[in-house]
């Protein structure tokens, strides 16, 4: 208890100068949740792509067709299990800023390629009669205020006209980082509307029978397609999304290099303001060594303000960028998935714990060395 009330009293000391150390604590952990965040949602599509998946592609650029007679040709490929179909259609939704991924699927094969998007039975079956009908993300869902029987406009962007949509269903995600910013609608209404391009898909997802072959199989599609007109590049469902991640950039090291900036510097203020703190107590350190305390229990004193410290700004700051978090993605749509996950919430609490440690520990160990008689020299 003596230990509390001392701590107590060192670190109300300066209340103002305490304050600002916790401050500094709860803004870099509460960066460090956002910083964590972004990276994960650049990242989702590595973190959850299916083992057993393949992407295929023209060879010459995503953007380019395939021709959808290609599935029947993929199915027969030794190691194939399944193959579906999709198509990016980019439409607008009112205003250009109000952007999220839309698919023209292959409605029979879709569902089971992505049973980690879950939709009701009843749900894909008023999706599948209806024509017109399509099936949206609970994130975009929760967006937009769309519900089922809602439908939606939108504004064709590579095929021009008026494309209206109505709402059969919602569907969520199995795992928390699944994104659920999607619209599928029927392949069919597209093809049928379309001035061009009739016949062609935008890529494939190929599932293989044993994850293992998936490289074998890949160079087997290829090999299948080799010198056609629309040649394939084939590649694991996670090579694809990491493909997807280098276009933007080095997000990893960027963010590496501001978290580290940031928590040097909060290392350097930290220790700065303990140091201060010790030296301003020089004199009541002597005390108390004089009194019966020992060099190593003035020590851990020291350590355990800087601890203190760090665990409750720490603490402050991981607990409001959860809090920022849950409110979902704060950039209109460039994130879909916008989450600080918890294993990412215990490292930033490490963090703050190291750092405050670390701080602490010059000052402590000046506080161990320190000799009474030159302490009370000095005062």
């Amino acid at each position: 208890m003596r230990f509390i009330a001392l701590l107590g009293a060192n670190l109300g000391r300066r209340k103002v100068r305490t304050l600002l150390t916790l401050g500094s604590f709860a803004v870099a952990l509460f960066l460090f949740g956002i910083l964590a965040a972004i990276q994960t949602a650049f990242n989702q599509g590595v973190e959850v792509a299916g083992v057993d998946r393949l992407v295929v592609r023209n060879r010459t650029s995503i953007i380019q067709p395939l021709p959808v007679s290609y599935r029947q040709r993929i199915r027969q490929i030794p190691g194939v299990r399944q193959a579906t179909f999709a198509v990016w259609f980019g439409g607008i939704y009112q205003e250009e800023r109000n952007f999220f991924p839309q698919f023209a699927v292959d409605t029979p094969t879709w569902r089971e390629m992505y049973p980690e998007f879950v939709v009701p039975p009843d749900r894909w079956e008023a999706f599948v009669k209806d024509r017109e009908g399509c099936i949206v993300g609970e994130g975009t869902a929760r967006r937009y205020g769309f519900k089922v029987g809602d439908r939606i406009p939108l504004k064709g962007t590579v095929w021009s006209g008026l494309w209206e949509l109505n709402v059969c269903g919602i569907y969520t995600g199995s795992r928390a980082e699944d994104d659920t910013s999607q619209l599928w609608f029927h392949y069919a209404y597209l093809d049928e509307r379309r001035p061009f391009w009739k016949g062609l898909v935008g890529w494939y997802v190929v599932r293989v029978a044993n994850p293992d072959q998936a490289v074998l199989v890949a160079r087997a599609i290829d090999e299948r397609f080799v010198n056609s007109p629309h040649e394939t590049a084939t590649e694991t469902e996670r090579a694809f999304a990491a493909g997807f991640v280098k276009q933007v950039g080095d997000i990893q090291a960027l963010i590496l290099a501001i978290g580290a900036v940031v928590f040097i510097t909060l290392l350097l203020v930290t220790g700065n303001t303990l140091a201060m703190s010790v030296k301003e107590r020089t004199g009541e350190i002597a005390i108390l060594k004089s009194i019966g305390f020992s060099d190593l229990s003035v020590m851990g004193l020291i350590l355990a303000e800087g601890l203190l410290m760090a665990a409750v700004g720490g603490g402050v700051g991981v607990a409001g960028a959860k809090a920022f978090t849950l409110h979902g993605d704060p950039t209109g749509g460039m994130l879909p998935m916008f989450y600080f996950p918890p294993l990412d919430m215990v490292r930033g609490a490490l963090l703050a714990l190291g750092i405050g440690m670390a701080s602490a520990l010059w000052p402590a160990l000046y506080a161990l060395r320190l000799r009474v008689v030159d302490a009370l020299r000095r005062v």
